[in-house]
């Protein structure tokens, strides 16, 4: 796995619905590639030469993270903001932000905290937050100045302010995004471990990196059209509970291998293609661990629901503090979850097919 490539595609800038410099990040890693995208900012990745009557196998990864957007401008120049994607609002204050204006520029802004020195007695008890009273300050003192000076606009987009770093002494990467921006690596590292064995597949291989997952899977619902795939590989930065939770009872534990899905808000796993998967993993080594999510959801949800149906395997990357500022992956999972899609891909033929269609069902 390409370190510099995760760091470049997770420090980039994309909100949902602001996802260009991301695609454009991954695009440039992939210029061995047949390369488009459509007008949602959905990136599709072809291996040249693909054989057209085979079945397709779409992996897919969504490159929005979560972010703010400028909801109004108040008079004193704080701006007033909604979020896009799920944070929990306890998470919010206090950290900094980068605001890209219409014009390109960006901007850094710090999401307002009331100081305890200002708070009664009741307000420091309370954990109560509300979206519509937490403000990001750029440091401007009237609307006139945020808008002016600062070129601030309603509408205008915003990140967190993190930058990506790579312990390699401990293999721990940190940064923001991870959810799911380690997916986006995936997708490129796996095909680039098949692409000269491109012709001997048994399927086509396309990457969809879909837009909007924060806000309802939108992006998905749209590559899946375009792709139509026959089956699908999910990637996608996963919870990691290791830290808060024993490790007898953690589904999604750190530097313990690819997480295998069976389960979640979205989606009801096809058993064929796990227990295909995992028996590949146990035979070419590769650390796995399962889960069944009380909640969450995965772009598997829509790209099921695709044609007929399409079998979809989740890989997960354990990671922690998602939805938050600072997360936490490791080097090791990452490698992990590519390495079991290259090897599910590669052991694909006619009767694994068939199996995993559940076309052998009636026989």
């Amino acid at each position: 796995m390409d370190m510099q490539m995760f760091g470049r595609i997770s420090d980039a800038f994309g909100p949902s619905g602001f996802e260009e410099e991301v695609i454009r990040t991954i695009a440039s890693y992939c210029k061995k590639y047949q390369v488009e995208n459509d007008a949602m900012h959905n990136l599709y990745v072809r291996m040249p030469g693909a054989d057209k009557d085979k079945p397709v196998l779409q992996l897919d990864a969504h490159s929005d993270e979560c972010g703010f957007m400028v909801q109004t401008i108040h008079d004193n120049g704080v701006l007033g903001i909604i979020m896009l994607g799920g944070f929990m609002l306890n998470n919010i204050p206090a950290h900094s932000v980068i605001i890209r204006t219409r014009s390109g520029k960006r901007v850094k802004g710090i999401i307002t905290s009331k100081p305890v020195h200002f708070m009664n007695a009741k307000e420091r008890a309370s954990q109560d937050l509300d979206i519509e009273k937490i403000y990001v300050d750029v440091g401007a003192t009237s609307r006139k100045e945020a808008e002016e000076a600062f070129g601030i606009s309603i509408g205008d987009p915003m990140m967190p302010d993190v930058s990506f770093s790579y312990d390699e002494e401990h293999g721990i990467c940190c940064g923001k995004a991870f959810d799911n921006r380690a997916g986006c690596a995936c997708i490129v590292d796996t095909m680039d471990q098949l692409f000269e064995e491109r012709e001997k597949l048994a399927v086509q291989v396309v990457g969809a990196f879909a837009t909007q997952e924060e806000m309802g899977m939108r992006g998905a619902i749209v590559t899946a059209q375009v792709v139509k795939p026959d089956l699908a590989i999910v990637f996608e930065g996963s919870p990691s509970d290791d830290f808060h939770i024993s490790a007898t009872q953690a589904q999604c534990r750190m530097k313990n291998g690819v997480q295998i899905r069976r389960l979640d808000n979205s989606y009801i796993s096809n058993p064929a293609f796990i227990e295909y998967a995992e028996e590949l993993a146990k035979k070419c080594g590769i650390p796995y661990q399962e889960a069944v999510r009380r909640g969450g959801s995965t772009n598997a949800g829509k790209i099921s629901l695709t044609g007929k149906a399409v079998p979809v395997l989740v890989l997960g990357i354990p990671s922690r503090y998602i939805h938050t500022h600072y997360n936490f992956c490791a080097r090791e999972d990452m490698e992990a979850a590519s390495s079991l899609a290259a090897q599910v891909i590669r052991g694909l033929d006619e009767e694994r097919l068939c199996h995993i269609f559940r076309q052998d069902i009636l026989k």
